[in-house]
């Protein structure tokens, strides 16, 4: 971890956090998900810098060591973007791989599309490409589906401040790393369907979990449950919604993203290629959601492959 360097960049009145590596003219941005931060890239940042490329891996607004934006229950997911633009700018780089994880995708996705100038490659694990438009997974899944939960004002709050934030990451891991999508009853809560006597994953280290805990101890959930969660009505913000950069998805066999009701049609289909011509699609048949952390030996041979062969 020696070759990660930490600095704050002052984006729209809000210093933000990038962890870089610094060396290399090839560089690769990694964008986290939820519940997750700059950490969550560790191993890859760390191979792709020994490969000889750059790494830089920023906390969005609101989360790790970044500044929360003056009013969370107005963040969006353009913010991501024009931070992403921003720190592009300060920085002095011109063209970046971007590789995503989870919600990251769309951020990842939505900047290619409105720069493509600035995007050699996009790969994402755990969520593909997904069109414009409002999701219809709550439709045709029960109330106590966890997206439609955590859209609910306050409930999440409610929900989580029952509970330490280190015990609000490591419940959220635990069902993440599940293959079933996690669904509450009806007078039960997210938070209730991990036992307290549940292990961790054992990829994933106490030391990890410490880690995450005081991170989000300093910035609690308020824009984490914003963006994603409360933000996916938003447009992407371009006519043209066909990927025109070189892409590649990772998806663990086992990620409950599976199970959400046509996504696993979508990409098995490749119906996905429809809106992302030049993409590859690679299944991990033992990886859960975290497939990053939880391979990391396949996946950072994956990422290579792919930025080497279109660097």
């Amino acid at each position: 971890m020696d070759k990660i360097h930490h600095k704050f960049i002052n984006v729209q009145g809000l210093n933000l956090h990038i962890a870089d590596t610094e060396a290399g003219s090839n560089v690769v941005v990694f964008l986290h998900g939820f519940p997750e931060i700059w950490y969550t890239w560790r191993h890859q940042m760390l191979a792709v810098a020994n490969a000889g490329f750059r790494a830089i891996a920023p906390d969005y607004r609101g989360y790790g060591l970044s500044d929360p934006p003056p009013e969370p229950a107005k963040a969006t997911f353009k913010d991501i973007v024009t931070d992403l633009l921003a720190i592009l700018d300060h920085l002095g780089l011109a063209k970046v791989f971007l590789v995503a994880k989870d919600f990251g995708a769309r951020p990842a996705y939505q900047f290619a599309l409105l720069h493509p100038e600035r995007v050699t490659g996009v790969v994402t694990m755990g969520v593909p490409y997904i069109i414009p438009g409002p999701p219809r997974f709550r439709e045709s899944l029960p109330e106590g589906f966890y997206i439609s939960r955590w859209q609910e004002p306050g409930r999440a709050e409610a929900d989580f401040g029952r509970l330490d934030a280190k015990t609000v990451v490591r419940n959220i891991y635990i069902l993440f790393s599940r293959s079933e999508i996690p669904i509450a009853a009806e007078n039960q809560e997210i938070m209730d369907l991990v036992d307290a006597s549940v292990p961790l994953p054992p990829w994933f280290t106490e030391e990890d979990l410490a880690e995450y805990g005081a991170l989000y101890e300093k910035s609690g959930f308020q824009t984490a449950l914003q963006v994603p969660y409360r933000s996916f009505q938003q447009d992407y913000g371009t006519a043209d919604i066909i990927v025109k950069v070189p892409a590649l998805l990772i998806m663990g066999e086992q990620d409950y993203v599976f199970k959400f009701p046509g996504m696993e049609d979508y990409i098995r289909s490749g119906k996905v290629k429809d809106f992302v011509p030049d993409l590859e699609i690679v299944y991990l048949p033992e990886g859960t959601h975290f497939v990053h952390e939880q391979l990391p030996d396949q996946v950072n041979q994956l990422i290579l492959t792919f930025l080497n062969k279109h660097v």
